[in-house]
């Protein structure tokens, strides 16, 4: 019996991601992610499954953004510079 032609799939708007999917997204490991950045989110726990909503990703990129400003030669390096 012949197959009826297969309707082409729609593209789904994913609403959220798994650690693995997250980090990668955030261009990370995911043991850094797991370490650094999943304390700092609320997650959607189902079974053992951990999903993290894309809202939440994108609320961390916001909180950690930060402007990397050129120094002048011989200026002090500051923290916003990268010095600790």
């Amino acid at each position: 019996m012949p197959r009826a032609p297969s309707r082409p799939l729609q593209t789904v708007p994913r609403y959220a991601f798994t650690r693995a999917e997250a980090a990668a997204s955030l261009g990370m490991s995911i043991n850094h992610f797991e370490r650094k950045v999943q304390p700092e989110l609320r997650v959607v726990l189902s079974g053992q499954l951990v999903l993290i909503p894309a809202a939440e990703l994108e609320r961390w990129v916001q909180r950690n953004a930060r402007r990397i400003v050129a120094r002048p030669v011989g200026a002090p390096r500051t923290w916003a510079t990268g010095a600790r």
